[in-house]
């Protein structure tokens, strides 16, 4: 069992009712509730809590029916299994409602009683775990019945699935939502290994003058996934790699690695210095995308036999500024890759004087390289020559390695998603898109959504397409190490 941590420092939830939206879905099952038992278990849910899961009449439980579906849950993606007294206590907490709201099991009884049962002042979060396209209907019914008052709500990805209709939800938000009560989610935010980038160059002198154009030849974000797309043919039709992973998680992390210093780590300035890196993109190349797909997609549930969705993307991205300018950002995820990794690699340049003789003859390409794996805990690796032992002045490879060997996060079993949930309720944006970042992000993909490369298929256990190295030519990429 996870023990709980020294929270005293840290702030207390308010009471909060918990709505689920789209509750018999995937995510619900394998992050949501998982997620919010972890968080119970390690002290860090409020006081006085209720979560409601909100389906559809033909989906109707009662309130046992729904423990027994959570406890399911649970036992199977929990690393903290249900037993005890922490389930009896998390259990008795959960209620079921419908959507439509409608009737004593509508969405706004069993929300009143849920406030009435916790007592005094009660926030509702609304969790939207359901697809974009799904969002209006809710969105409107929460406005016009009132129930977006001291409220928040958390938008999962991928947010729109382009521009208009980002735009369109944004609209439709705005409408019943304040911007600071509306939280766009992406788990790779919630990395603490995410925030120990930021540490890594604004708490030392020794990498910030490093960070940038003078000193830098390219940037690697590396995200290769062993798994295929494990029976979510009909919800991968809809997206495809790039927008399931690139849009959501690589750009975002683009802006982390690019953004200018911000004045303090808290929401404002630092959704602030990320915009304007988005702001600086430049709009994409669809000659400079390779789209990918692994053999025996077609063959998957859900799949049209003739589609020519992407489950491999790999890019190179450009940030127009004074910083970046000329700096190429390659950017790769795929399925049924040969390993599973999340790495960002920054190449540095090579001394403009070359006076060791095997400088000059490319013996060591993979020198002078700073390498980040962001997978929690995380780590980070510092590639340089030295010189071998020996008479001779011959230089050979070396690595500085530093582990975080424990995080807040691995100690008490949460992962990066539940990090989050917590930073909702304790009403911190700072690690979460705005409106205008991701509109911004589908106005730089639309050359590419509109007229997108013909596929090229590779197969599973590789690194992709055969072309795979064009993309980053005249460099290379560093997985496989």
């Amino acid at each position: 069992m996870s023990t709980p941590p020294a929270v005293a420092t840290r702030p207390k939830p308010d009471n909060h009712v918990i709505i689920i939206f789209g509750i018999t879905g995937d995510l619900a099952r394998r992050k949501i509730l998982p997620g919010l038992y972890h968080l119970a278990v390690a002290g860090l849910l409020p006081e006085r809590y209720r979560v409601v899961g909100c389906g559809r009449p033909s989906s109707l439980m009662t309130d046992d029916e729904f423990r027994t579906y959570a406890f399911d849950a649970v036992t199977e993606f929990a690393s903290d299994k249900p037993s005890g007294k922490e389930w009896a206590d998390f259990a008795a907490c959960l209620t079921f409602a419908i959507d439509p709201d409608e009737g004593q099991n509508g969405l706004s009884a069993v929300v009143g009683e849920a406030e009435k049962a916790i007592g005094g002042v009660v926030r509702r979060l609304f969790h939207l775990a359901i697809p974009p396209d799904a969002m209006h209907d809710v969105i409107s019914l929460l406005g016009t019945k009132g129930l977006n008052k001291n409220a928040r709500i958390i938008c999962e990805k991928p947010f729109g699935t382009d521009l208009t209709s980002a735009q369109k939800l944004n609209a439709e938000l705005d409408e019943y939502f304040d911007e600071s009560q509306i939280f766009r989610i992406d788990h790779f935010l919630g990395k603490e290994s995410i925030d120990n980038i930021l540490a890594l160059r604004f708490a030392n002198e020794l990498f910030e003058p490093l960070w940038r154009r003078t000193h830098v030849r390219y940037v690697q974000i590396d995200v290769p996934e062993t798994l295929s797309i494990e029976g979510r043919g009909s919800f991968y039709e809809e997206t495809g790699a790039f927008r399931d992973m690139v849009v959501t998680h690589l750009f975002q992390v683009l802006g982390i690695l690019a953004m200018e210093q911000p004045t303090s780590l808290t929401a404002k300035p630092l959704r602030n210095e990320v915009n304007k890196v988005f702001e600086s993109l430049r709009i994409l190349d669809p000659v400079t995308v390779l789209r990918g797909q692994y053999n025996g997609y077609l063959d998957e549930a859900g799949v049209a036999p003739d589609s020519t969705t992407e489950t491999f993307i790999a890019l190179r991205a450009w940030v127009d500024n004074s910083r970046w300018m000329g700096v190429p950002f390659y950017l790769r995820t795929g399925k049924c890759l040969a390993e599973s990794r999340q790495i960002i690699t920054i190449g540095l340049r090579e001394p403009v004087m070359e006076i060791f003789p095997d400088q000059k003859d490319g013996q060591h390409p993979d020198a002078d390289r700073l390498i980040i794996d962001f997978k929690d805990p995380g780590s980070i690796h510092a590639d340089f020559l030295v010189k071998q032992p020996g008479p001779e002045m011959t230089l050979g490879q070396a690595r500085m390695n530093f582990y975080y060997r424990e995080s807040f996060q691995e100690k008490n079993n949460l992962e990066a998603y539940e990090r989050l949930l917590l930073e909702v309720m304790l009403g911190n944006q700072a690690l979460f898109t705005r409106s205008d970042g991701i509109e911004r992000l589908w106005e730089v993909a639309a050359p590419l959504l509109e007229r997108p490369r013909p596929i090229e298929t590779y197969d599973k256990g590789t690194w992709g397409p055969k072309s795979v190295a064009d993309v980053v030519a005249p460099h290379h990429w560093t997985l496989p190490e």
